[in-house]
């Protein structure tokens, strides 16, 4: 299943902060894209449903430190990145959505 991959004005904002900060996440980033648009359900990807205030958001792992938080329209195969960050920082972050 091949998926249409979108970004958020923010997600692209804080994607350039953590991949001037981290530039050795660059590959595991263009990767895990990649791995979004090819199928989202890869389990490489570790995506998994969110809970509490962020329900009908999804996770995925970028690294061991770092998350994707997406929206998946499955039913127009779409992904949307919303935001990135440490797992705290998605997590902390994400009620702002």
């Amino acid at each position: 299943m091949s998926c249409e991959v979108e970004t958020s004005p923010r997600f692209v904002r804080k994607a350039g902060r953590i991949l001037r900060k981290h530039p050795d996440l660059r590959n595991d980033f263009e990767g895990a894209v990649e791995a979004l648009r090819q199928d989202p359900f890869q389990p490489s990807l570790r995506l998994h449903p969110l809970q509490s205030y962020l329900q009908g958001l999804h996770a995925a792992r970028l690294s061991y430190e770092f998350r994707v938080v997406l929206v998946l329209r499955i039913k127009e195969r779409r992904v949307t990145l919303i935001n990135i960050g440490s797992h705290d920082e998605v997590y902390d972050d994400s009620g702002d959505l």
